[in-house]
């Protein structure tokens, strides 16, 4: 019974079962397209890479000391938490990341040195050395990262690693399923750039 002014008026169970049903399924219409942001940077919830669907696992911010450097999310073919799985994965991922302050091609390019170095041996790092100098040239070849500038790394399985910059693919793919999750362990790693960065990646 609902009242309106000073008459009361009857709603059937019938029709208050199909305003209820109308409601959830507006609700879910709404989550369909929901969307996650972090530091004001908008994280689609999917999102598709040479035509493979992914979601979005998780997302999270990259401070160094007081600064808010970027805000970075990881996209699967479906959502996980193991990191070593992910980073062992063949399968379609993307690592997206908005920088939220100016940065240097240098210091871009030294942080990822950096975060490699912590998550490999020395075997490893010498057979990734050549691809990880290809990489290196094509970030160096954009001179800065700017603030708002989108950074997309995808990888697509025979492919390889692709960078693409707002959208725009840039240099050419760095062949190897083991060159992307070494660049991978950089965020998920067992010694990761950030730990909370990390467990927001992992949707934790």
């Amino acid at each position: 019974m609902l009242r309106r002014g000073g008459t009361r008026f009857f709603i059937s169970g019938d029709i208050m079962k199909r305003i209820l049903i109308a409601f959830l399924c507006a609700l879910t219409t709404l989550g369909s397209h929901a969307a996650s942001s972090v530091a004001g940077v908008t994280f689609a919830d999917t999102s598709t890479v040479s035509g493979n669907p992914l979601v979005l696992n998780g997302a999270g911010l990259r401070k160094k000391f007081f600064f808010d450097v970027y805000a970075a999310g990881l996209y699967l073919p479906a959502k996980a938490s193991d990191s070593s799985r992910i980073i062992s994965a063949d399968v379609t991922k993307r690592i997206d990341i908005t920088l939220l302050r100016n940065v240097s091609a240098e210091n871009f390019v030294a942080s990822l040195q950096e975060g490699l170095k912590n998550n490999q041996d020395a075997a490893t790092l010498a057979a990734l050395k050549p691809r990880m100098d290809a990489f290196s040239a094509i970030l160096l070849s954009l001179k800065e990262a700017r603030e708002g500038q989108r950074y997309q790394m995808d990888y697509v399985p025979g492919k390889g690693t692709q960078l693409l910059v707002d959208g725009n693919p840039v240099g050419d793919p760095i062949a190897g399923a083991d060159f992307y999750a070494a660049l991978l362990s950089v965020w998920i790693g067992e010694h990761p750039a950030q730990t909370d960065l990390k467990a927001a990646l992992l949707g934790q």
